[in-house]
């Protein structure tokens, strides 16, 4: 067993029991719980920190606007070296405090180990509830982006209070714009450096928001991949809070749900990988998340994650996300910069402006990246008509499924992803109107995924593609991907219910830039990576409208 942290001596301690506590579905954790854990490759972890019953719990409040400065969070190859020298002050500070205090390095590195490998159970959410203890996954759902943020809120103050600078703001790494897309040179430098990355990714190495250990892509080229990227996580793909956010995930045993929303899925988790160590066995430290806060280019990496989620809200008029209560009363833990215990929910950070922090402007290139058609799209699809009577008369459509009605079903056992598997699938509603279109984004489901041994696997998802290969988000046909950074959440010694993972991609306005907006059909490619393919199945595919 790998014992990250070790549990101090039980003194007086909090309870996590809300007297207020509401009877839905919210999620918050069971600080008694606290519990070993795996890592990805299943082995036992401990990061449980101290456990007070008695330690007083106070609510969050927003902090006074009159007196509270702002913090400005800057980008990290942008920053002076004075600047730089009084972060490392505070690096070094947290460093040597004990691991007693939570303030310290490594127990801020273990919030993200606790809250990511499953090391807490839920909370009860009523005295009545009697099903079986659920534990608490922080990825690949709508908890992501709002846990993240108040980590590092309060990572942030607790940094700024070491220093005495009430006005210190996180760097973020600046990966969505072609001047930031290394890492930056501070973090190549004590205290700021790690020896577990991977050195072929070390600067002047184009950082890889898609990757998929390819090592051919580099230069201008990859650059270009990854503004178009973003422009399809952040605009094509990104037009409803589900897509954006992840999956509904509610308390107790059957409320989990597995899907990521569309930063998590990439670049979050692809950079992550592209850092950590190849040497290690699961890429430790930025690669794992049992390991990841060891790295402090962790903390300037989800600066910019979060900044992503502060400019996907501002591109809607920050328009009220998601209304429901079981997402908006969902609480957590965090200890503040004067060691106070408090309780803070996901309605307490919508808005940074309310959490006195901004982020200084930068150019957003991605927002003018949309990529186009690699092929005339009329021409495209002569092809793949063409192709599809040919493969019929000659009786090999085996590559080539037929999905006649709204989905494509594999059955239960699901289809391994061993090959490219191309899909025809039929259209409920086409030549939609403007305002339909507005109200209800279509989008391309991938159901029933399950990764085997719980690998880093990766596919991307095609429309319309004539030769994916070659094809990346750099192509119009790009509708998506699907990077599994792994469950990260599992209780040793306990069968739990393990919930097969959703893709979901909105494809309105690639419909239209493919001219296939009123096409009765599309032709849908999943394209294995990674050479993992054997490790993935599936088990259909599906055209549903959200709204």
């Amino acid at each position: 067993m790998i014992l990250v942290f070790i549990n101090g001596p039980v003194e007086t301690l909090a309870s996590t029991k809300s007297t207020d506590q509401p009877a839905y579905n919210i999620i918050a954790p069971d600080l008694s719980s606290c519990h070993e854990s795996l890592t990805d490759a299943n082995r036992r972890v401990y990061c449980c920190p101290p456990y007070y019953p008695d330690e007083p719990i106070v609510d969050f409040q927003f902090p006074d606007p009159t007196t509270t400065p702002l913090c400005i969070r800057r980008p990290a190859h942008k920053l002076t070296p004075e600047f730089i020298q009084n972060y490392s002050i505070a690096i070094k500070a947290m460093q040597s405090l004990p691991l007693s205090d939570p303030r310290s390095f490594l127990r801020q590195a273990a919030l993200h180990c606790i809250f990511c490998t499953g090391s807490y159970d839920q909370v009860l959410n009523s005295p009545t509830d009697h099903r079986p203890r659920a534990i608490i996954k922080i990825h690949r759902s709508w908890l992501f982006m709002p846990w993240h943020r108040m980590f590092f809120y309060f990572h942030e103050r607790i940094v700024g209070d070491l220093i005495g600078d009430p006005t210190f703001g996180l760097p973020y790494w600046n990966w969505d714009t072609p001047e930031g897309m290394v890492i930056p040179d501070m973090y190549m430098r004590p205290p700021f450096s790690d020896s577990e990355r991977d050195v072929a990714h070390l600067p002047p190495a184009t950082a890889n928001d898609n990757y998929d250990y390819d090592e051919s892509h580099s230069g201008e080229e990859l650059v270009q991949s990854n503004l178009a990227l973003l422009y399809h996580q952040m605009v094509s793909g990104a037009r409803k809070a589900e897509l954006f956010h992840g999956c509904s995930y509610k308390a107790g045993p059957d409320g989990a749900c597995d899907g990521a929303g569309t930063i998590e899925l990439a670049p979050h988790n692809p950079l992550h990988t592209w850092v950590g160590s190849n040497l290690q066995p699961e890429r430790e430290d930025l690669g794992a998340f049992y390991t990841a806060g060891k790295d402090p280019l962790f903390y300037a990496h989800h600066s910019n994650v979060d900044r992503m989620w502060e400019l996907w809200q501002r591109s809607r008029a920050y328009q009220p996300e998601i209304t429901d209560p079981d997402w908006l009363d969902s609480y957590f833990f965090f200890y503040d910069e004067k060691l106070q215990l408090t309780r803070i929910k996901i309605r307490d950070v919508l808005k940074i402006s309310n959490l006195r922090y901004t982020y200084e402007e930068a150019d957003l290139p991605w927002l003018k990246a949309k990529p186009k058609p690699s092929i005339p799209p009329k021409i495209a699809k002569n092809v793949l008509k063409m192709r599809e009577r040919n493969e019929l008369q000659n009786g090999s459509a085996g590559r080539l499924r037929f999905a006649t009605h709204l989905s494509m079903h594999f059955g239960s056992e699901g289809r391994i992803l061993h090959e490219i598997v191309r899909i025809k699938v039929k259209r409920a509603r086409v030549c939609r109107t403007e305002k339909e279109k507005e109200e209800e984004e279509e989008v391309l489901v991938v159901y029933g995924i399950n990764v085997m041994k719980d690998k880093y696997a990766k596919f991307d998802v095609f429309v319309n593609a004539v030769n994916e290969t070659g094809l990346g988000p750099q192509a119009r046909e790009f509708a998506g991907t699907f990077v599994n950074g792994r469950m990260g959440a599992k209780r040793p010694m306990v069968n739990e219910i393990v919930k097969k993972t959703v893709l979901k991609v909105g494809i309105t306005e690639l419909l239209e830039d493919l001219e296939a907006d009123c096409d009765e059909f599309i032709w849908v490619s999943l394209v294995p990576r990674c050479h993992m393919g054997d490790y993935i199945s599936f088990q259909g595919v599906r055209i549903e409208f959200m709204r």
